[in-house]
């Protein structure tokens, strides 16, 4: 395969279309540079939406193998997503903040580390997303809420589902809140308000979840940023001195090879991919790859251990509807994080799931001990009286869970990216007060039956974490790698610690701080 060099220079090149990489792209091209998005997945348009459970798996990992090991496997192909807007075209909007106990676990737990910034820092840089973005929520409901501005939207309505296992957290001293999601519960601008049809999952064709086909990779676009499909980033170029970024490798549909030439590099290809990324790009003055020189790439990979409570109802649920996400939260077993013995960390409850009848996440499937004429009973009951329910837990960081890479490789020749994840048992021993807590709600709920199913890996952070020097940290509080300066990352692979709650909404918030500090620098950047 030739090598064709490009001659013209952009100003930024963003490595992925995601939540992450969008609104970089989105927040330099507005303020007038050259940028260029790179996304190694198919186009992906609004229309090409369909909601279906087929679908569904189409939006999900399509890239090169992840080789998964360790008793908790962080499940690449269901948490990452493949193509234009990347992994938050299938998010559920659930938006909730990080609290100021999770900045700080290793000062206040003596457990992980502490983040070079503290939520103060950061509220101001959530409170304009949710602004420009759109959040329905109830900030008085969420008695646990940190400080922040009032949601822009009001709640999205409780239905059936969610009114009936909330009687169960309530007969327990238990709260709950509608979720805060970036999903609309009133018109904005061209995007209508969501029509509940529970197909979250399989993106959401009506633009009512804000994400990034209909948020910041259309604003990036409109501002004349220029996206490239079905382009694989091979590895970040390097200057001889190996102290400043030059541009990329990457390679088209057709197998050929072209270097670009950029002043700022941004990778957000989300966190496994990062990470391989950086070890890919070698260089004699960084032989174990960028970031590297500490022996610290890849290494704290986390995801949230997350348990599903299910249950069958008297009451008709209409379980069909709502939101992927769920339709009530409740973070009462946030506050103390070491509350439990021999346990660590904080959890939450997503309420009231939407489910259909079978894949993944469906009812059929909830009872894989159930075929035949058992199986038909059931669902004849459970059709219209299901109820779910998932509780998310901290993770705990550990160096031995590492991003490396395979000695096997791609069809393009690259090494394959490896994945090592085992669980906490302080962690573990969180879970199972968590499942047993969730079967005591529903029993009080009035289920008649109830269950649970395995213990799953859901989001995926860590990797290439954030921290003040580069004896601690892969990157610097805005993204920066502290070995080359001008190369950015972004998304949850900055995350020193996992916190419980779904990353999307603090992924963005920091993606803005780092954009905007980018621009503030860029004199000493280009």
């Amino acid at each position: 395969m030739s090598t064709i060099i490009q001659s013209d220079e952009v100003d930024v090149l963003v490595v992925g279309s995601g939540a992450a990489g969008s609104l970089f792209a989105a927040t330099a091209a507005k303020a007038g540079k050259q940028v260029l998005v790179l996304e190694a997945g198919p186009e992906k348009k609004l229309s090409d939406l369909q909601s279906s459970q087929i679908w569904a798996r189409k939006l999900k990992w399509a890239g090169s193998p992840v080789e998964e090991s360790g008793n908790h496997k962080i499940g690449q192909n269901f948490n990452s997503g493949f193509g234009s807007g990347g992994s938050a075209v299938h998010h559920y909007g659930v938006w909730p903040r990080l609290h100021e106990n999770d900045f700080n676990t290793q000062s206040q737990y003596g457990i992980g580390f502490d983040w070079p910034i503290q939520y103060d820092q950061l509220r101001p840089f959530y409170d304009r997303i949710q602004k420009h973005i759109g959040i329905s929520g109830d900030a008085k409901a969420e008695r646990w809420r940190p400080a922040a501005d009032d949601y822009p939207m009001p709640a999205l309505p409780t239905l059936n589902q969610g009114n009936v296992i909330a009687k169960g957290f309530k007969a327990k001293g238990l709260h709950t809140a509608p979720i805060p999601y970036a999903v609309n519960s009133v018109p904005k601008g061209n995007r209508q308000s969501c029509i509940f049809d529970g197909w979250c999952d399989a993106g959401c064709p009506t633009g009512a979840l804000a994400n990034p086909l209909v948020t910041t990779l259309a604003e990036a676009k409109l501002a004349g940023a220029i996206v490239l499909n079905n382009c694989l980033v091979r590895r970040v170029l390097l200057n001889e001195a190996g102290d400043k970024a030059t541009g990329v490798e990457f390679q088209n549909s057709n197998g050929e090879i072209f270097v670009q030439k950029a002043q700022v590099v941004v990778l957000a290809a989300f966190t496994v991919q990062n990470a391989r990324l950086l070890w890919l790009s070698q260089h004699s003055k960084h032989p174990q790859g960028l970031g590297n020189n500490h022996d610290l790439l890849g290494r704290y990979l986390m995801t949230h251990p997350a348990h599903t409570i299910w249950g069958v109802f008297i009451e008709e649920t209409q379980p069909h509807m709502g939101l992927s996400g769920g339709q009530l939260i409740c973070q009462d077993g946030y506050a103390n994080k070491k509350a439990m013995p021999e346990s660590y960390g904080s959890y939450q409850w997503l309420i009231a799931n939407a489910c259909k009848p079978n894949d993944l996440l469906g009812i059929a499937t909830s009872r894989a001990d159930l075929f035949g004429k058992k199986l038909d009973r059931f669902m004849q009951q459970a059709s219209k009286h299901f109820g779910t329910m998932v509780g998310i837990c901290d993770d705990i960081p550990s160096a031995e869970n590492r991003i490396t890479l395979s000695s096997n490789k791609d069809s393009s020749g690259l090494a394959l990216a490896k994945a090592h994840h085992d669980i906490d048992p302080r962690v573990a021993k969180l879970t199972e007060h968590m499942v047993k807590e969730g079967l005591e709600i529903f029993k009080a709920a009035g289920a008649s039956e109830s269950w649970t199913g395995p213990r799953a890996g859901m989001h995926i952070m860590g990797g290439t974490i954030m921290g003040k020097t580069a004896k601690d940290s892969v990157c610097n509080k805005y993204g920066q790698l502290h070995d080359v300066a001008n190369v950015f990352v972004a998304g949850p692979g900055l995350f020193p610690s996992s916190g419980a709650v779904n990353p999307t909404y603090t992924v963005t918030a920091l993606s803005l701080m780092g954009a905007e500090h980018m621009l503030n620098s860029w004199s000493q950047l280009s």
